[in-house]
């Protein structure tokens, strides 16, 4: 492979990033077309196709191996605790946060995933908050610029999992309309790359419309600017990373500088897929219920946890002793590193916080400004993971105000309790000429409305049922 190949190797360092948001990829982007044809995919029938638990053909590259499998009767009881929670989302994210990072650590169990990472995200309020707006935007034609990227990448976004293996099937169809969706709603940004394997990912476990709104926030709140044109907060993070480095492994990040290898060149598909299309698909799993409950952070720590342990050694250097052999050694990773259990461990255990994060999120937005002036982009701060964004975004409640089943309409004062037993007393006379049938047939007797609306002749009021009189006055 030519050095100069792509913004991906060291020689393209200087090379623009304007082409980054359309060629995320660029150097697999011909081996991922041929994976994708229908001459390969689909040659076989149905009845040969054979795929994972997860919904990879096995015996492509992207199938998993063998998997550490969580016993029948613990995950049973992961459902159920993860059902009470859903169950009672407001009252657990309240109160009980810490044991829902907890259940997130272990893994969300697979049944239940979809709906918990809506919870998480927020997505699950968004929808409510616009009901039809989805349908709104998947009317619309859309722009034909981002149309035509958007088709050519359709095929390309795990060519190998039974939902996006046929062209033009169900899979395809529903990541064009949620990608296009996302361009009509968000006309500033219109579509990136890297958002194809991030709402891939969300369809194999939801609907169009709730995948739509969880990308959504993925783009607004989790990783605000991402996505945009120049590509600006990518690049900061990228200088976050690095700076976190120094801390996490001293000798990775000498390495590093030594060989004057900007961030961008290897962080940039990590961040921007959310390790979608770098680590096994159980670790992205597992990956990814720790993202949507504790936000970026998890991003950061699986970076780093990444770096240490493929150049954080004076072994592991032996033979990375150049640019391009430490780019290709970060671009092929070790399995041990990449596997589920180890990998999940190790960030968990990772000591990088929100508040390191913020904290050298200001000093290099400093910097950045001294070199580059302000941001072109202006991104909404991102809010670290679920608590932050129920509480920047807290559902919307019904209103506590009683309605009443019985309308009362302006009357009178209420009766004095001496003139109700004087008006008692008059009921248990012999009824009047006034109270006969010729009255009012169904009226209440003339003396009791004479007490209730003195001011009023028996004549002159409007004919009511004798239920609606006697509701009013249990009412009163």
């Amino acid at each position: 492979m030519a050095k100069s190949r792509g913004p991906g190797s060291p020689g393209g360092r200087h090379h623009s990033l304007a082409g980054t948001r359309e060629s995320l990829a660029e150097p697999g982007a011909d081996e991922l077309s041929s994976l994708g044809s229908d001459s390969e995919v689909n040659g076989g029938g149905p009845e040969e196709r054979r795929v994972d638990k997860f919904g990879f053909i096995v015996g492509s590259r992207s199938a998993e191996g063998p998997l550490e499998e969580v016993p029948l009767e613990v995950l049973r009881q992961r459902e159920s605790k993860w059902l009470d929670m859903l169950n009672n989302w407001d009252k657990w994210m309240a109160k009980k946060h810490k044991k829902i990072r907890l259940r997130c650590q272990k893994g969300i169990p697979p049944s239940l995933r979809g709906r918990a990472w809506q919870y998480l995200s927020g997505s699950k309020v968004k929808l409510e908050q616009n009901i039809g707006k989805f349908d709104e935007l998947d009317l619309l034609t859309g722009d034909p610029k981002w149309l035509d990227v958007i088709e050519r990448d359709l095929h390309r976004q795990f060519p190998f999992h039974e939902m996006f293996v046929s062209r033009g099937g169900h899979g395809q169809q529903d990541l064009f309309r949620v990608l296009k969706a996302y361009t009509l709603y968000r006309p500033e940004e219109g579509y990136c790359q890297a958002q194809a394997p991030i709402a891939a990912v969300l369809l194999m476990h939801m609907p169009a419309e709730q995948a739509f709104w969880c990308l959504v926030q993925i783009c607004e709140k989790y990783l605000p600017g991402y996505y945009s044109e120049k590509l600006e907060a990518i690049q900061l993070d990228g200088q976050i990373l690095f700076s976190l480095l120094h801390k996490v492994s001293p000798v990775a990040y000498k390495h590093l500088s030594k060989q004057k290898i900007d961030p961008i060149l290897y962080m940039t598909e990590w961040f921007m897929c959310a390790f979608s299309r770098t680590l096994p698909w159980s670790s992205v799993l597992r990956v990814w219920d720790m993202f949507f409950c504790e936000g970026v952070k998890i991003i950061f720590r699986v970076g780093l946890v990444l770096l240490k342990h493929t150049l954080g050694s004076s072994d592991k250097l032996k033979s990375c002793q150049g640019q391009y052999e430490t780019m290709e050694r970060l671009r092929a990773l070790s399995p041990k590193i990449m596997q589920e259990t180890f990998l999940v461990q190790e960030v968990i255990e990772l000591p990088v916080t929100e508040r390191q994060i913020e904290r050298e999120h200001l000093i290099q937005l400093k910097k950045w400004r001294e070199t580059h002036g302000e941001l072109q982009c202006k991104s909404p701060p991102r809010l670290h993971g679920a608590k932050a964004i129920s509480e920047a975004e807290p559902p919307p409640r019904k209103a506590l105000e009683p309605v009443p089943s019985i309308i009362v309409s302006p009357g009178p004062a209420p009766v004095p309790k001496a003139r109700k037993s004087k008006e008692k007393s008059r009921e248990k006379s012999p009824a009047s000429p006034a109270n006969g049938p010729g009255a009012e047939g169904h009226g209440a007797p003339s003396s009791a409305r004479e007490l209730l609306h003195p001011q009023v002749s028996p004549h002159h009021q409007s004919k009511e049922s004798l239920s609606s009189r006697e509701s009013e006055d249990t009412y009163l």
